[in-house]
Formats: structure tokens, sequence, C-alpha cells
């Protein structure tokens, strides 16, 4: 999560929304990223340059084949429903993530639900890894000045209040 930590703190420094991901594959970094989209001078943020996704694509534009099975991905941030479901189909049976996105976490959707690939994709999903951590840095974003990205939403509300419970 150290690692994803680091990816998350580059993010922020470069103006993006501060999440981090790497992905794991016999105790060795196979592909990392971070959040992209939100900085320069655009009419709109971009909603699919996620860091997990940006992390599928390096492996999926690699030359080497990997058993993600045996993969674990580290997040920053809990994945929405579109990285989650990225996720479920890239064959990664483990998910960590350090703080819970409140407002689009996907990780808590009931699977049996859904069709026969999500509802037995046998996912682990571990939250709560070095949340203090991960959530200092949101904190930091959404008192950043200048910041327009999720302002007002219910996730920076439910941030602050979060970080001031400290």
């Amino acid at each position: 999560m150290g690692a994803a930590l680091k990816k998350a703190d580059t993010a922020f420094l470069n103006g993006e929304f501060p999440v981090g991901c790497v992905i794991v594959l016999d105790n060795r970094i196979i592909a990392d990223s971070s959040r992209k989209g939100i900085s320069g001078k655009k009419k709109r943020f971009s909603e699919i340059d996620h860091a997990e996704i940006l992390c599928l694509k390096k492996i999926e534009n690699m030359d080497i084949s990997y058993d993600l099975s045996k993969a674990v991905l580290f997040c920053t941030m809990e994945p929405c429903l579109m990285c989650y479901g990225a996720i479920i189909l890239s064959g990664i049976k483990t998910i960590v993530y350090a703080y819970e996105d409140a407002m689009g976490g996907g990780t808590n959707c009931n699977l049996d639900q859904l069709p026969f690939l999500y509802k037995n994709s046998n996912i682990k999903v571990v939250s709560g890894i070095m949340r203090e951590n991960s959530l200092a840095l949101f904190y930091k974003f959404f008192n950043k000045k200048g910041n327009k990205y999720w302002k007002n939403s219910f996730l920076e509300k439910y941030t602050l209040k979060q970080a001031g419970k400290k």
C-alpha cells in the first residue's frame, strides 16, 4: 500500500485526484499508476482515467503474460463500479484498498445478484489498510485552493468530516 500511496501523492502534486494503484505479483510490482484527467485546462474532467483502469491497461500492453489470479491490486481509494468490474474481468482475485469511497465505491455490491461471470468471481476485498494516510491525502486535496473536482460533493463533505474525527 505504501507504493500506491506514493503514486497518489505524485498525482496530488500534479493537480490530480490523489488515487494511486499498484498491482503486485510474487511480491513484485508489475504495474502502477495514478489517477489522471482532472488537471489542466479542460472543459470536462475525465471520468475514465482512473488509477485502476490505467494500471490494468499497462498490463494489457505488456509483452509478458501474467496469471493475474495470483496478483493483488492495492489502491488508495475503494474502486468505483467501473473499476471493480474491470478488476473482476481481469482475473485479479484480491483487492486491497485504503480509504472507502462513500460516494461511489463499488466493492459492497451484492455480486450474487449479477450474472454468472461476476457472481462466481470469488474476489476478496480487504479495506482500511493505511486508511489514515490516504484520508490525510484526500483531506489535503479537498482543502487545496482552487480545487473544483467534486467540490461540495458528498465525498468532500464525508472526507472533511472523517478527517475532523481524528
